[in-house]
């Protein structure tokens, strides 16, 4: 080969240059997955959009076609099957779009949705009304919306309006300026708590394009699993969950070094709990070096005791009570009703707290055994990858923490799991608005969620520590055969 063409043979992309009829496809089913997830915003109010109270020139903005129940269940449920089955082929594919690309055509969409009603779960509506008790000079740590039923914003909520917060001090922040900007109009607030969400979206998938600078088939699947993976866009960005702020804190956390990589293990801790396993991915990079440890561990930990200081002696109260619950679409669901048939109700909690704990610690053994590097973002995924494998009570835009891990990786094994998990576990969330669900589709409850998904979920649980224990005998073997023999 001359130096000309190896040259040119360099520049081109190591997937290849020709898209071939299985990439096509699975490229093809990403993007008609996120215009799905674009259509269901637009056409306003329904099963899967909930109607968002104030002028109707304040955005976001919608059709206010009124679509029926089994049209935008079919919509969510097709933006769901193509999006993971073309993320899966995508992952796959000898060939990708560049990086670039997927980037910018990612975070335009997650642009684009901020200006339309978040679909796909009515959470945004419990934000706004958070940061409206706030506005009021009421701790909605320790007051519900529910108490103030007359107010135009806490008395929009739909679900969980007896429920008092168990979002982190931070994102109540958030919501609370959003709520000072919204004032009395729903639309407002949720625009502007949507326009935050977009940014902290975005943002991340920057982050992930910058961290993987260099290398370009990683910055590919970085942009899969983040920007251009359209089950984040469902939950995430359509979704606008306040877990993608705390996604971004943690990311932005790993990128760093030193004190601002603390201070922002602190921040996404403020933000929602949970996120803080993130931390030990730093702890063990950073365990032969105490001072540095020391470091990252102390800002942290400062930022963390303020943030919750701040927020009263309430704060902690409904996380407490949410550590103690199953979700229907858990495997731990069907352990939760055959304790319960044994020894009575009331009598599982403890048991599912102690199994669930020592499934994840055997995982997380495993799958750190197996990780292919030792740096900060492959330990901390999988942690929270075997978190979110062994909790109880899990949701699917739970599992955008992990994607955004994987994404500053290369595990594709690992990927192919989450893949799997959140496809079908947000199967089992379908619609968004249990009371608007037609009584023929009630099935998609009791059968899909409580029975379906839970034992496909067990089937995905027991592959992965399958797989998992085999890499690790694999692992151990060429250990042992690299080992200088005496």
């Amino acid at each position: 080969m001359t130096r000309d063409a190896s040259a040119v043979d360099e520049r081109r992309s190591p997937a290849g240059d020709v898209p071939r009829g299985p990439a096509v496809v699975a490229f093809g089913a990403l993007a008609l997955s996120a215009a799905i997830t674009v259509l269901i915003g637009l056409l306003g109010p329904s099963a899967m959009v909930p109607g968002l109270p104030g002028p109707s020139w304040h955005p976001p903005y919608a059709l206010d076609a009124r679509p029926g129940a089994h049209l935008v269940i079919a919509l969510g449920l097709a933006a769901i099957v193509l999006g993971g089955l073309g993320l899966a082929g995508a992952l796959r594919s000898a060939w990708s779009p560049p990086a670039r690309l997927l980037l910018v055509a990612g975070c335009a969409v997650a642009g684009l949705i901020a200006f339309l009603p978040p679909s796909g779960s009515a959470d945004h509506l419990n934000y706004a009304a958070y940061g409206r008790l706030v506005t009021l000079g009421q701790d909605p740590y320790a007051i519900t919306p529910a108490a103030l039923p007359g107010d135009p914003v806490t008395g929009a909520v739909e679900e969980w309006a007896g429920v008092t917060s168990v979002y982190g001090p931070v994102a109540t922040a958030v919501q609370a300026l959003a709520s000072l900007v919204g004032g009395d109009s729903v639309r407002l607030t949720v625009f502007v708590m949507a326009a935050v969400n977009a940014a902290a979206f975005i943002g991340t998938a920057l982050l992930l394009h910058r961290f993987a600078a260099g290398d370009e088939r990683l910055r590919r699947r970085a942009a899969l699993l983040w920007a251009a993976n359209p089950l984040l866009i469902y939950h995430l960005a359509a979704g606008m969950h306040v877990d993608t702020l705390a996604i971004a804190c943690m990311v932005a956390a790993l990128a760093v070094r030193g004190a601002a990589s603390g201070l922002l293990l602190g921040v996404g801790i403020g933000i929602k709990l949970n996120a803080g396993l993130v931390a030990l991915g730093p702890a063990w990079e950073l365990r032969r070096s105490p001072g540095r440890l020391a470091v990252v561990a102390g800002t942290a930990t400062a930022t963390v005791l303020a943030v919750y200081a701040v927020a009263g002696p309430h704060v902690l109260d409904q996380v407490s009570a949410a550590s103690r619950k199953v979700s229907l679409a858990t495997p731990w669901h069907l352990v939760k009703a055959g304790l319960q048939d044994v020894f009575g109700p009331g009598a599982y909690s403890a048991w599912i707290q102690a199994g669930s704990l020592a499934l994840m610690v055997c995982l997380a053994w495993l799958l750190l055994r197996t990780m292919p590097s030792d740096g900060a973002p492959a330990v901390a995924a999988a942690v929270v990858v075997a978190w979110l494998f062994a909790a109880p009570y899990a949701l699917p835009w739970y599992d955008g923490l992990a994607f955004a891990l994987l994404a500053m990786v290369s595990w594709p094994a690992l990927e192919g799991f989450m893949v799997a998990r959140i496809t079908v576990l947000s199967l089992g969330y379908l619609p968004a608005r249990e009371a608007l669900r037609p009584e023929d589709l009630l099935w998609m409850k009791t059968l899909l969620r409580e029975r379906v998904v839970p034992w496909t979920l067990l089937a995905v649980t027991a592959a992965l520590a399958y797989r998992a224990m085999r890499d690790a005998r694999r692992a151990r073997r060429r250990t042992a055969s690299a080992a200088p023999r005496p």
